[in-house]
């Protein structure tokens, strides 16, 4: 016995991990506690000396991964069906930041435990933006969700929720269990700091998943939380990694797993609560306090200290007093710190100003904590539009997810400024490259080409396949931000309005940039999709031609780019108008079908220029291009202009001077065949 004692002793001790055993048809393991596990962990995941599998942290935007060592045979023979198995597994998620809530973590089967490729924030570390809903994914994941994403169409910010391949769940309930007395769904937190328990299993000859969730040590409810049926043989592969995944972003939480079992075509093992690790107590951080004045000297002294005590703490407060409105509550996206974006900038140094625009300064700068490169708009209250701008791009492009609309990240208000913040672009604005400002390179045509297909693609996410119409009422190429890889991104919406799909849009004030206004803009004063359209027109000639929308020659005259393209277009030297320094080194297919497209989207009545989504069939080659003939060229610009505004009252252009009316030319005109 006294040989026998020390073996027996680490049994006890590595009891927290029970290998794999295969016998047959039958696999599975049971981890109870992490300790000495050999886990495979990406990302943020780590097993903490308490035995916990921690996969996130405080640290914003990260992932974390883990997963069995070694993928698992789902099927007998390549082409057999997946066998029936079991999970249970027993977490907790905490919070340093009392209510304030991170993103939830996932339970996964996948055909591979890399995913390099997968987004944060909401997307879990699972997918991104472009495979999200691809049947190639072979993915089966349980989410366990506390924010609510309306683009997967989440129910609440406090749900588990059954995935195929998809972050839009086949199947979600709020988070609960159902009582076995009474039937009755409790509901539960999945944020506490009390631990849960989840089982999950798969029928295969019914092809049926059951998810039950329930707190650690009340047992498991006889009615299991979700069901449905689902043929995961046309989802999973032969084999297949298990495992867990999670992400934070501009909020975080602590995601921990404290046990996890599996059994292939039998019941997962029976996790014992009381050898368990503890969830740590994540007390809220501790708010600073005013050191006590102790050893008073006199009472001069004294009183001349607290003078100046409170002298730096009102200066200081000053310095980074911020502004709260009961708008922000629900419309705000992240709100950052003043203080975090004063230092990301040095103090808004002149050094990392990037840009200066007519609605503010914007400022290079990298975050504190998370070392992220950021862009800064700086707004003053000066400008009297300057809060409803702010108010607008906040509440629009806040929401917005789309990789031809640069992310807004967050923002700040302070008195008598506004500060936006969004993902960094590195190559700075379009307009830089069009016209050689700061030595910047020449674009070259399949760039440019890119860029026009990149934010009609934008565009037509704003206009359609968002929750709302966002007219954005400010298509320049001042506006298209360039990221590393030069795609082009549509920016500054800080005179975009929102509007209910089917609903006619009421605005009547005349805003937009001298150039690319449209000539019932002018006239009615309403900003619609095809006010956008013809912005847009004007910005592929901008492009097209690396000219801008109005300028002056030698003798003061105005040129006019939609002049001087259809001037060419009537004598058919169409192509005299691309770009000089690209000429001779262009596809002339596409350069005569954007210069066409130009012209379309340009015409000055609204119901002959296409839609959008029209414009990207176009620009795919989904849709021939109508045919633009020259005896069509009739009317007189000019002469339709002034007939359009006879009538109108000159003070909805009063920020505006009249010359702008003259941007159209004097006989330059166009018709449409085939629409």
């Amino acid at each position: 016995m006294k040989h026998t004692s020390p073996v027996i002793l680490f049994l006890t001790v590595s009891i927290s991990l029970l290998a794999i055993s295969a016998s047959g048809d039958h696999d599975q393991f049971i981890y109870t506690g992490f300790t000495g596990s050999n886990l495979t962990l990406d990302g943020a995941a780590k097993i903490t000396a308490t035995g916990l599998l921690g996969l996130t942290n405080d640290s914003f935007r990260i992932k974390g991964h883990a997963s069995h060592p070694a993928p698992l045979r789902f099927r007998k023979s390549p082409n057999g069906t997946v066998q029936s198995f079991s999970v249970s597994f027993v977490f907790g998620i905490l919070s340093s930041f009392g209510d304030i809530r991170g993103h939830g973590f996932a339970f996964f089967i996948a055909p591979s435990n890399d995913f390099s490729t997968a987004f944060p924030i909401q997307f879990l570390g699972l997918l991104n933006d472009i495979n999200n809903g691809s049947s190639t994914n072979q993915l089966f994941a349980i989410e366990l969700d506390t924010i609510r994403n309306d683009e997967f169409g989440d129910i609440d910010n406090n749900h588990v929720g059954i995935d195929i391949n998809s972050l839009n769940s086949v199947r979600s309930s709020y988070a609960g269990f159902y009582n076995d007395n009474n039937g009755a769904l409790t509901n539960v937190s999945l944020i506490g700091d009390k631990p849960m328990q989840v089982w999950v299993e798969y029928d295969g000859n019914a092809t049926q998943i059951d998810v039950t969730l329930a707190p650690l040590g009340i047992g498991r409810p006889k009615r299991p939380l979700l069901s449905v049926v689902h043929n995961l043989s046309t989802v999973l592969t032969d084999q297949a990694y298990l495992g867990f995944s999670s992400s934070t972003g501009l909020s975080t939480g602590h995601h921990y797993v404290l046990g996890w079992s599996f059994g292939l075509n039998i019941p997962a093992p029976i996790i014992d609560p009381t050898k368990l690790p503890k969830l740590p107590n994540l007390s809220p951080r501790p708010q600073s306090k005013l050191l006590e004045i102790v050893l008073p000297i006199a009472s001069a002294i004294f009183v001349l200290a607290i003078g100046v005590a409170i002298v730096l703490l009102v200066r200081r407060h000053l310095r980074y007093k911020e502004v709260r409105e009961d708008w922000e509550v629900e419309y705000g996206p992240h709100r950052f710190a003043y203080k975090d974006l004063f230092d990301a900038t040095k103090g808004f140094k002149n050094k990392n100003l990037v840009g200066t625009g007519g609605f503010g300064r914007v400022y290079k700068g990298v975050l504190p904590n998370s070392r992220l490169e950021v862009a800064i708009k700086r707004v003053s209250y000066e400008s009297k539009q300057g809060i409803k701008e702010f108010v607008a791009e906040v509440v629009s492009i806040g929401h917005l997810q789309h990789r031809n609309v640069v992310k807004l990240l967050g923002y700040c208000r302070r008195k008598g400024e506004l500060l936006l913040v969004y993902d960094y672009m590195a190559n700075g604005s379009l307009d830089k490259y069009l016209y050689r400002q700061e030595g910047k390179p020449t674009l070259n045509w399949g760039q440019r080409f890119q860029i026009i297909k990149d934010i009609a693609s934008g565009l037509l996410y704003l206009h359609e396949e968002w929750d709302k119409v966002v007219i954005h009422r400010d298509v320049k190429a001042s506006n298209v931000l360039l990221d590393k890889q030069l795609n082009g991104r549509l920016g500054d919406f800080g005179l975009a309005r929102l509007y209910d799909h089917g609903t006619d849009p009421q605005t009547t004030h005349v805003v937009g940039t001298i150039g690319y206004l449209a000539p019932e803009l002018v006239h009615r004063g309403k900003a619609t999709t095809l006010t956008d359209v013809f912005s847009f027109g004007i910005f592929i000639l901008e492009v097209t031609c690396g000219q801008k929308p109005i300028k002056e020659d030698s003798q003061g005259r105005q040129l006019i780019l939609v002049d001087w393209v259809l001037q060419n277009c009537h004598k058919g030297s169409l192509l005299d108008t691309v770009d000089i320094k690209i000429q001779g080194n262009y596809d002339i297919g596409e350069a005569c079908l954007v210069l066409k497209l130009g012209l379309m989207c340009s015409h000055p009545f609204p119901n002959v220029r296409p839609n959008v989504r029209q414009v990207m069939q176009y620009l795919d080659g989904d849709v021939p291009l109508p045919e633009l003939k020259p005896e069509h060229f009739s009317f007189d610009m000019l002469a339709l202009i002034q007939k359009q505004n006879e009538g109108y009252d000159p003070s909805a252009m009063s920020l505006y001077p009249s010359p702008m009316m003259t941007s159209f030319g004097s006989t330059s005109s166009f018709s449409l065949e085939g629409r």
